[in-house]
């Protein structure tokens, strides 16, 4: 169908996330392509501290949630989020909503479908509610079966996703498209020279300190090279999640920095300065959307090494711009690990290269509004 984009200017566009956090770290450049297209845009999300994304869209109108809590159980509390999905759809009076993370993607599509309103979810990674088999995985299953048939589109931020949503008979052919994330903004993660800044070899753990992130893996693996080289140095970024049930404890993570495996430097807002002085980033997650780390490292001419799993299978090109290992195996890391070192300087600026070309060519977030601008052209 050969749509032209006036066809979808002025009309009334509802973005919907778990929270205004992920508005601001990951749909920014959907958002920004709604408005310039001319549409009336509105962000629906509980607000944070990262409301502050107003200030580059004064235009847009953010629509707070009272109900939507990404970690509660509680069925009357997802059935008040449904009602007050539906309320606020109708008052806007909206012509199209599109859907991220698990709750909205399945109360606010059965709401979109009560209020007679299309709308399109992008399913940003599977997690630990698929990660890990029981009672929840099987319920989260079953409702996505209920509200798929309300869905005009279903995005996946890999092929493995889309293949296994497939599978499970959630998505029935033409309902579901395949992109590559969210996109990355290619101008602030610019290039920088690699190595040049310690006599030792840096890898870097980049991340919320997650079992399902594969922190255990990357400790036990330092572990293992350390025993082997002097020159190596292991860096972890990132926060304890207290509400998630894969979060490591406080005093697993004291232990590791007490013996000295790790140097920690918490959570930080500004990762470039760190990936710059790393050699190598290191991401040996279960499961992922597409691994936003592994795409900024990538941006920024640093290689990587991640696992075989949906997701990051499909972010780096095995043994140009980064290494594959198998999930769950310190091990095979510690081997990977072992095979960077004994890299030239000259073939891990090659590999940095590599990353750079493919973040150009595949994961650009102007690129990727773009691609979710067409879908919902096509829906409307």
């Amino acid at each position: 169908m050969d749509l032209s984009c006036a066809e979808i200017t002025k009309k009334r566009i509802a973005i919907v996330a778990n929270s205004t956090w992920n508005i601001y770290n990951f749909r920014l450049n959907v958002v920004k392509k709604f408005v310039e297209m001319g549409n009336i845009v509105f962000v629906i999300a509980p607000v944070d501290e990262y409301i502050s994304y107003k200030e580059q869209f004064p235009g847009v109108k953010h629509i707070p949630l009272r109900y939507l809590d990404r970690d509660a159980k509680n069925p009357i509390k997802d059935l008040l989020l449904i009602e007050e999905f539906r309320r606020k759809y109708k008052r806007l009076k909206l012509d199209l909503i599109l859907h991220y993370t698990h709750k909205p993607n399945i109360y606010g599509t059965i709401a979109a479908r009560i209020s007679g309103i299309p709308s399109v979810s992008v399913v940003t990674g599977l997690g630990y509610t698929f990660i890990n088999k029981g009672l929840v995985n099987s319920v989260t299953k079953m409702l996505y079966r209920i509200s798929s048939s309300f869905h005009k589109k279903i995005i996946f931020e890999n092929q493995d996703d889309l293949a296994f949503f497939k599978e499970l008979n959630i998505v029935r052919n033409g309902e579901g498209v395949a992109i590559k994330g969210c996109g990355v903004d290619l101008q602030h993660y610019q290039p920088s020279s690699n190595g040049i800044f310690h006599d030792k070899i840096v890898f870097t753990f980049i991340g919320r300190l997650l079992k399902d992130k594969g922190i255990r893996e990357f400790v036990r693996a330092a572990e293992l090279i350390k025993s082997k080289y002097d020159n190596v140095e292991f860096w972890v970024i990132g926060e304890l999640d207290e509400g998630n049930p894969s979060t490591i404890s406080s005093e697993t993570l004291a232990n590791w920095v007490n013996e000295d495996i790790i140097d920690y430097h918490g959570f930080v807002k500004d990762i470039r300065p760190l990936v710059k002085k790393s050699n190598c980033i290191v991401l040996p997650s279960y499961r992922e959307g597409m691994p936003r780390i592994v795409i900024e490292a990538q941006a920024m001419g640093k290689p990587v090494i991640t696992t075989d799993v949906p997701g990051c299978r499909e972010s780096i090109e095995p043994n140009k711009s980064g290494y594959l290992v198998d999930v769950k195996s310190a091990e095979g890391l510690s081997i990977a690990l072992d095979k960077f070192i004994k890299l030239s300087k000259e073939q891990r600026l090659k590999m940095g290269l590599k990353g750079r070309q493919k973040a150009e060519a595949e994961f650009g977030q102007d690129h990727i509004a773009e691609q979710i601008y067409t879908i919902c052209l096509s829906v409307l």
